[in-house]
């Protein structure tokens, strides 16, 4: 890709997000998601193969029917009560339309189907930023009107996204869209929380893409896109694939490890707004997703390819990536001995 363009599209990635999490007017907050959705696009397509063109149009076309449903939803709310303030969405039908243009956004169930096909159209440098950055915008949307919100059908819709992202991502061989159904289940869990304790979703996020990117540039390094190629990457960098092993565990909540924080405190606030069984269900169908992280992790560690290789291991890789790598996969396995800090600030 031509260095001004993906500078180009970079500035404009960055812009968009700004402008929406700094606005408070319906119009440049729809403004800033409309620079993002244009943005991204040259980077899904840039390989111009023609399963990277279909994921680009996929894209377009879900993310040109949010942003008319998030218009009109706020024109609906300014008719109705003669604002254009973010905060001040009361119309039920405005929250309702709102509900559904972010769940289509983000990628939650029943608005799902692109998401699986988009990641996989994409090389793994764009599925980590469709994976994070993307999501960043209509989340903290979410986060200012949620006081709003329908909390039946987000439940609804949370539970549903946890149940779907487990079980679809249970037969997959292709790493990004086992990844994809990882992160409609993440955002499940996410999902559940808003109205009660908005801050504990931000902070969920902001651990879900530490580990997202911890796993992406991982991937990236050992060139891993199915579950075939991570059986043979053990033998070239075994030192990279015993922290990607961890940081899968990581990501799968398992309790030693920075996954497991936000879990637990969302389980915890579940049962204290008398939630408990939304919390029990949440719980258990985190364990379809603990499976395939677990098939993840032995296919990347445990399990040897039949012929051995002739070249040296490497225990060390001399990559620009390196120094991301280590920072990112160090703070997604070791933050959790660091929670009353972190709690201080939800």
């Amino acid at each position: 890709m031509n260095p001004h363009a993906k500078l180009v599209t970079s500035l404009s990635l960055l812009l968009g997000t700004t402008i929406t999490i700094s606005s408070n007017h319906w119009v440049m907050a729809w403004t800033g998601l409309e620079i993002n959705t244009l943005a991204i696009i040259p980077l899904i397509s840039k390989s111009h193969h023609p399963r990277a063109i279909e994921a680009a149009i996929k894209y377009f076309l879900v993310q040109a029917t949010a942003s008319t449903l998030i218009l009109f939803a706020s024109m609906n709310s300014a008719w109705h009560t003669g604002q254009w303030d973010l905060t001040q969405l009361t119309h039920p039908t405005s929250c309702l339309l709102l509900t559904a243009a972010i769940g289509m956004k983000l990628g939650l169930v029943p608005f799902h189907f692109w998401f699986p096909e988009v990641l996989q159209g994409s090389s793994l440098t764009t599925a980590l930023l469709l994976s994070t950055m993307m999501k960043f915008p209509p989340i903290t949307i979410l986060f200012m009107t949620s006081h709003s919100l329908n909390p039946t059908l987000l439940t609804t819709m949370a539970i549903a996204s946890a149940a779907l992202g487990g079980w679809m991502g249970l037969n997959q061989t292709q790493i990004r869209k086992i990844l994809a159904f990882s992160s409609i289940a993440h955002l499940g869990w996410m999902a559940i929380i808003i109205i009660y304790n908005p801050k504990l979703t931000l902070l969920t996020f902001y651990l879900y893409s530490l580990t997202t990117t911890a796993v992406f540039l991982t991937l990236n390094t050992i060139k891993a896109v199915k579950l075939s190629t991570m059986m043979t990457s053990w033998t070239k960098t075994p030192m990279l694939n015993a922290t990607l092993m961890l940081t899968l565990l990581s990501l799968a909540g398992l309790p030693p490890l920075t996954g497991f924080l936000p879990k637990w405190l969302i389980i915890q606030e579940l049962t204290k707004q008398e939630m408990t069984t939304a919390a029990t269900i949440i719980a258990m169908l985190s364990l379809l997703g603990l499976f395939f992280y677990l098939r993840l992790a032995y296919y990347s560690t445990i399990t040897l390819p039949p012929n051995s290789t002739n070249h040296m291991k490497q225990w060390h890789i001399n990559k620009p990536t390196g120094s991301p790598i280590a920072i990112t996969t160090s703070l997604s396995i070791l933050l959790l001995p660091l929670s009353p800090m972190i709690l201080t600030t939800v």
